[in-house]
């Protein structure tokens, strides 16, 4: 039965550091549909505390990435809420005031022991066959000891104490979890430089935020039973639940990276990928619509059927292959305008109406946008570049006779549609007995400048008369001159 929650609040929490992993826009996504599906509400939560890491520029471009997809979001930087401010660079007095609290409570301790202390005494732990983590030397000092330290102003951290027992939860995606709490060391929540961890600072938030649902991927899965703690010992009593989605892959089965091709959705965007296309696939890494037959779907109805009880358990591959045939089945789907609309940022300022006219010759036989532009450049310029490989093969001595026949017939045409232009040229190659792999490709690489480009006909009717007979007879020139 699918869980029904009145009010969910969900949370998407990026550290601006860089471009948005396809990772992480599958978590935005899922916390995003979720929230939709419940009328509730998606916030955008900025976790900028590690300032050599996040930059302004990181997150505005993000949230570029995140409006380009359509995960529009109820509360955030921008947009504001209240539970302002979004960004957890602007919450530093809240953090704290809350690790203050936990000092004061006895949950949380100074510790003054150094980098150099805790590298040695792990080294140490492991020569020994015992677990590396923190001993929780500091967790025990006197109050001698304590003021003697401070008295050599040693700076400090503060680590959350790790209560003896088990912290168990339900993950709405893997079912029952438990973590044996000795095997967690007590963690550190405040920099010896003040700043605040992750763990704390989430875990405030989600408090503070009332944060219902925790959806995110289940390489965090080791972090939840500290922040379950840490949400305990706050005074979260009605915590938020958690499910956490599977990894998402390369062809190899390991976690998705750079070694594997580009992460990033801004490169796919570069690319010529639709935002629809990116949903749809993305929203396929782990969860399946319907009866898992069905793999196009709207965004609409992402949002109707979207259930985490569907997530899967098992990671989920990134096949680009795949994603770009998707996107070719949305290329196909657009109307002619709006195709042409989009094609705008690949192919520059040209011609509006002659583009509209030429995008249906291409729309076919593209599966990105940016293939579309190489394919229709020679309409929008008077001398297209050429492939000199392609020059080389088919302007030459060989093709004189049939450049020269293609040239004749074309130029008594009385109507210039591509009816005519194929009849007429069909009877060129049949009088001449040109192979029919080749027989036309002379002309396609003197008009167009290449071998790949849309069909013949109809390009020479769109180019026109003229422009058309005088790159052939260009042609015919260079062949002579080969």
């Amino acid at each position: 039965m699918t869980e029904v929650h009145p009010k969910v609040r969900v949370r998407f929490a990026p550290a601006p550091s860089g471009s948005l992993h396809v990772g992480n826009a599958r978590s935005a996504l899922f916390n995003w549909a979720y929230a939709r599906h419940f009328d509730g509400a998606f916030v955008l939560r900025i976790e900028d505390t590690d300032a050599s890491r996040a930059t302004g520029a990181a997150m505005h471009d993000l949230m570029d990435v995140l409006r380009w997809l359509g995960l529009n979001w109820d509360e955030g930087p921008d947009v504001g809420g209240r539970f302002a401010p979004y960004r957890q660079s602007e919450r530093f007095d809240l953090y704290r005031r809350a690790a203050e609290g936990l000092v004061r409570s006895g949950r949380a301790y100074h510790c003054y022991c150094t980098p150099e202390e805790l590298d040695q005494r792990r080294k140490e732990a492991m020569a020994a066959g015992r677990p590396p983590g923190y001993d929780g030397r500091c967790r025990t000092l006197s109050d001698v000891d304590r003021a003697k330290l401070e008295g050599e102003g040693r700076p400090h951290a503060l680590r959350f104490w790790v209560q003896e027992g088990a912290t168990e939860f339900q993950d709405l995606v893997r079912g029952a979890v438990r973590f044996e709490n000795n095997q967690i060391p007590d963690f550190v929540i405040v920099r010896s430089d003040g700043s605040p961890t992750y763990l704390l600072a989430a875990g405030h938030d989600d408090l503070a935020m009332e944060i219902t649902h925790v959806i995110r991927g289940e390489d965090l899965l080791s972090a939840t039973p500290r922040q379950l703690m840490l949400y305990e010992a706050m005074g979260f009593r009605n915590p938020p639940k958690f499910a956490h989605m599977p990894l998402i892959v390369g062809a190899d089965r390991q976690p998705l990276s750079k070694r594997h091709g580009q992460t990033s959705v801004e490169h796919y965007r570069s690319e010529g990928f639709l935002p629809e296309a990116m949903v749809n696939y993305m929203a396929l890494l782990g969860w399946s619509f319907g009866d898992g037959t069905t793999e196009r779907f709207t965004r609409e109805q992402l949002v109707e059927q979207f259930a985490l009880e569907a997530v899967s358990h098992n990671p989920a591959a990134f096949d680009v292959p795949k994603l770009t045939a998707l996107n070719g089945e949305y290329i196909r789907g657009l109307p002619v305008d709006e195709l042409a609309r989009r094609l705008t940022p690949f192919t520059g300022e040209v011609d509006d109406v002659l583009l509209l006219r030429v995008v249906p010759l291409v729309q076919e036989r593209i599966a990105k946008l940016t293939e579309a532009a190489p394919m229709l450049r020679f309409f929008f310029t008077d001398e297209p570049p050429m492939d000199e490989a392609a020059v080389a093969k088919f302007l030459n001595a060989d093709f004189v006779e049939a450049l020269d026949g293609y040239l004749n017939a074309l130029s008594s045409l009385g109507e210039w549609d591509h009816a005519s232009i194929e009849t007429a040229m069909r009877g060129v190659q049949e009088k001449l007995g040109l192979k029919k792999k080749t027989a036309f490709m002379p002309v396609r690489v003197a008009v167009t400048g290449s071998l790949i480009s849309p069909p013949l006909f109809e390009s020479l009717e769109i180019l026109g008369r003229e422009p058309s007979l005088a790159r052939i007879r260009a042609g015919l020139d260079r062949a002579k001159t080969a």
